[in-house]
């Protein structure tokens, strides 16, 4: 009954906003009516050009790679290890952002005609950054060039070694940049404080795909060889979380395009034996398909492999190396548990941390699974979190959180810590054992002076509309499609649907609701992953509004509207919600008449599989 019904969540109706005339005027010209408009004005997707800049092909959203810090020192460098014969140790991270950069860097450089070398660091024994050992590799394998993807921004003392032996550093990163540079030869990140790139958001592998631009450009074939390069790019920007607007939309467009071809051998297998069909593939099959298997080689072992699969150029060898990655994620979940069940016990073993402003904790976890439970906990609980994995005599810990900067607590830390980097919300460090109790002291006292609202603990849904059950409609879904691809920062749309009745609901395998919901004249058929409380708090007959977002359900030859399911709550309980049934102001205007725009509909690809790997 709904009398037992509490949404899990707390739901944020949208605000009224003004949509200029002009683009009104605009979007009615191509077909999409204010309802739409007003989401792509209050999620701020426009910017000086419009919708025309907006809906115009990717390849317009891409910006001059020789914009980049650097640009151009690194391209002589490159064009004189080419002329001289000179090897180039590319050394990438061994997450996904890093090694999908790894591949970009890597086919980059061996297509304008280079020697160019993969390296991946262990997580165990190298960790993050550039590392000794790779040097020694590089000077054993005669390359007097390295190429650091995804890090290097803080490898002070890695890249001083290197000059000592006569190698030449190129650093390509995304990370916060230090006050003072290392002594590389170039440093390529838009995080510069004396660079001017017009979108700072780009991940590693997105500064890589750059790079590879700027390096293909004057090679016959190679602007287009540089854009296929797109399909590798979009993994680390889905994974690194990077929200999906400006040059991150771009890549992601055509990324999507490049994948749904199928052609690259190693995400082609990868996608095969995670049973997903290349045609309907987007943003979400990264997230929780494509990325935790690419990680988890990384998490559970060496990423060696990883990286061999996406440099991999022929499908037997691709096929093999994406059972290994298919064992070694599977491995991983199971450990990930494990593993957070025994942290949350430390955590509570520990008297007054339930007060403290972050949790702060070490032990004997694994190294490769300690971010993905760091994630989960932030996330649940509210607060930072910093988890530490003993590794000998130091500690190698990740942190996360929301709304709290950790890199630049971790830079108030600095003098206690090894090494450290990241970005606000999600960042690392190695610190020498003996410091780790002086160096939560200190990190509690900064958490502290960060005011986070005490308010409602639920997570929020932020709704882009509220509509009563009969005005949601197919020509809705299929205007919705001009946002997309979907992901961090342009999420799919979330509407609340208000004044359905229910007449079916039903406990899903693995752990999901169905449902089959009434409104005037039909009834819509909706399914709650992840939620099977709701087969035991809503029965039939119970009059509810839910959260969800819109997909295309293809049975029998026709196509029909399914909603996916968020969050239900009993139909009017909140104020918002009441006041739009009983025909009250909206915070969305509706313009009813409007032609639906003339775009295609894929499909949406859920797969359930315990969440993205972060």
């Amino acid at each position: 009954m709904t009398s037992m019904l509490i949404p899990r969540s707390r739901w944020s109706f949208p605000e009224p906003v003004e949509v200029p005339a002009d683009l009104r005027e605009d979007g009615a010209r191509r077909g999409l009516s204010d309802r739409v408009l007003e989401v792509i004005v209050r999620r701020g997707l426009l910017d000086d050009g419009g919708l025309e800049a907006f809906l115009a092909p990717p390849e317009d959203g891409l910006h001059d790679p020789g914009l980049l810090p650097d640009a151009e020192r690194f391209l002589a460098r490159i064009r004189r290890a080419r002329t001289d014969g000179e090897g180039v140790l590319v050394f990438g991270d061994f997450d996904a952002d890093g090694l999908s950069g790894l591949a970009t860097m890597t086919l980059a450089l061996r297509r304008a005609g280079l020697r160019a070398e993969p390296y991946v660091p262990s997580r165990q024994d190298e960790g993050h950054g550039l590392s000794l050992r790779a040097i020694e590799t590089a000077r054993a394998g005669a390359c007097s060039v390295i190429v650091t993807v995804d890090c290097g921004s803080t490898s002070h003392a890695e890249i001083a070694v290197a000059v000592e032996h006569g190698i030449d550093v190129l650093v390509t990163d995304h990370h916060r940049m230090p006050d003072s540079p290392p002594a590389a030869h170039a440093i390529v990140n838009p995080h510069r404080a004396d660079g001017f790139y017009p979108d700072r958001r780009i991940t590693g592998s997105g500064v890589a795909f750059k790079v590879a631009q700027l390096i293909l450009a004057e090679i016959p074939g190679g602007p287009e060889a540089a854009l296929d390069l797109a399909d590798l790019a979009i993994i680390g920007t889905v994974s690194d979380v990077a929200p999906i607007v400006g040059e991150n939309r771009a890549i992601a467009r055509i990324g999507l395009d490049r994948l749904r071809r199928g052609t690259r051998p190693g995400l082609a297998a990868l996608l095969a034996s995670a049973g997903v069909a290349p045609a309907s593939v987007d943003l979400e099959t990264i997230s929780f398909v494509l990325a935790p298997r690419i990680n988890a080689a990384g998490r559970m072992g060496e990423a060696t492999d990883a990286a061999a699969l996406l440099l991999a150029g022929d499908a037997e060898t691709a096929t093999m190396l994406a059972g290994r990655l298919e064992s070694a994620n599977d491995a991983r979940r199971d450990l990930t548990k494990q593993t957070q069940a025994e942290v949350e016990a430390a955590v509570l073993a520990v008297a007054g941390t339930a007060s403290e402003p972050a949790i702060v904790v070490h032990g004997p976890w694994p190294v490769g699974i300690i971010g993905l439970v760091a994630a989960r906990l932030a996330e649940h609980g509210g607060r930072p979190v910093v988890i530490g994995a003993d590794v000998g005599d130091i500690v190698r810990a990740s942190c996360r959180a929301s709304g709290f900067d950790l890199a630049a607590a971790l830079d108030e830390c600095h003098d206690l810590l090894i090494r450290h980097g990241g970005h606000a919300g999600a960042a690392g460090f190695e610190i020498e054992a003996g410091r780790w109790d002086a160096f939560r002291e200190r990190f509690l006292g900064v958490a502290a002076l960060t005011e986070r609202p005490a308010a409602d603990p639920r997570p929020e849904l932020r709704l882009d509309l509220a509509l009563p059950a009969p005005e949601v409609d197919y020509p809705l879904l299929r205007e919705f499609a001009v946002l997309a691809p979907a992901g961090q920062g342009n999420p799919e749309p979330l509407i609340a649907i208000l004044g359905l009745t229910v007449t079916r609901v039903r406990a899903a395998s693995g752990g999901h609701t169905q449902l089959t919901l009434r409104r005037d004249r039909d009834v819509l058929d909706g399914i709650a992953f992840g939620r099977p409380d709701l087969a035991e708090s809503v029965a039939a007959g119970d009059r509810v509004d839910v959260v969800a977002s819109l997909a295309s359900r293809t049975f029998g030859g026709f196509e029909s509207l399914q909603l996916i399911v968020r969050d239900v709550a009993p139909s009017g309980s909140l104020p918002a919600a009441a006041a739009i049934l009983a025909g009250g102001p909206r915070p969305v205007a509706v313009m009813a008449d409007a032609p639906a725009p003339a775009v295609d509909v894929a499909p949406m690809a859920v797969a359930a599989i315990g969440g993205p790997d972060r």
